[in-house]
C-alpha cells in the first residue's frame, strides 16, 4: 500500500483524482442505517408479530413479508426521486422519515390493531428502502473512477450495520431496538449536514495536454 501510494506525500494528487472522504463517509453511515437496519429488521419481525400479537409463525411470516415486498417499488422509486429532486435534500427527507417510521414501530404494541400495525411496517420500510435507493444514487456521483471501490465500502456497512443491530436485540426489547435504529438515523441526519450536494465529474485532455476537470450534474 506504501509503495503504490507514498507519491503523495512528496507530491501534489492530481485534481482530477481527488474527493472528499467525508462525502464517502456520510453514505456509509446512511447505508449503515437503511440497508442494516432492513436486513436485521426483516430477521426479526415475524418474531415480533408473533410475539406481541399472538399470532402463528406462519402467519405472522406472512405479514412480515409485507416489509420486504416494498422493495420492489421504494428502492428504485428512491432513485429516482433523487434523480429528480437532487440527491442531498432526497437523503435528508428518508432520512427524517425512516427515523420516524423506526419510532413508531417503537411504540406498536398489542392495544394497535394487526392492520395498522402492518401498514405501520410498510410504511417505514418505504423510508428505509428508498434511502438505500437513493444512497447508490450518489455513490457514482463521488468519484467516477472509483466507483467500484466506493460502492463496495458503502455497501459493506450496510452489513456491519444488520450485525450491530442484531447484537444490540440480542440484549433489549422490541421496543429499545426500534429506538436505537431510530436513534442511529438522526445521527445520519447529522452527518448529512455536513455533506454537499454530490456531482459527477468529466476529465478532458486537451490538445496542449493539459487535463481539465468538469463537474456536471
Amino acid at each position: 500500500t506504501f509503495d503504490i501510494n507514498k507519491a503523495i506525500f512528496k507530491q501534489p494528487v492530481p485534481e482530477s483524482e481527488r474527493y472528499e472522504f467525508k462525502q464517502v463517509a456520510v453514505l456509509n453511515i446512511l447505508y449503515f442505517t437503511t440497508f442494516g437496519s432492513e436486513l436485521a429488521v426483516i430477521s426479526m419481525l415475524p418474531l415480533f408479530f408473533s410475539d406481541v400479537f399472538g399470532l402463528d409463525m406462519v402467519y405472522a411470516g406472512l405479514l412480515a413479508s409485507a416489509y420486504a415486498f416494498m422493495n420492489l417499488v421504494s428502492r428504485p422509486g428512491g432513485g429516482w426521486i433523487s434523480d429528480k429532486l437532487g440527491r442531498r435534500i432526497t437523503l435528508i427527507v428518508l432520512t427524517m422519515g425512516l427515523a420516524v417510521g423506526y419510532f413508531v414501530m417503537g411504540v406498536v404494541d398489542a392495544s394497535w390493531p394487526l392492520w395498522l400495525a402492518v401498514v405501520a411496517a410498510m410504511a417505514c420500510s418505504f423510508f428505509v428502502q428508498a434511502g438505500e435507493g437513493a444512497v447508490f444514487a450518489a455513490v457514482p456521483l463521488i468519484k467516477r473512477r472509483l466507483t467500484g471501490q466506493i460502492a463496495g465500502m458503502t455497501g459493506a456497512y450496510g452489513n456491519v450495520g444488520a450485525v450491530v443491530y442484531l447484537t444490540v436485540l440480542s440484549i433489549v426489547d422490541y421496543q429499545t431496538f426500534f429506538f436505537v435504529i431510530a436513534g442511529s438515523a438522526l445521527v445520519g441526519l447529522l452527518a448529512l449536514m455536513f455533506m454537499q450536494e454530490p456531482k459527477g465529474h468529466i476529465t478532458e485532455v486537451n490538445e496542449d495536454g493539459s487535463v481539465e476537470l468538469i463537474s456536471v450534474s
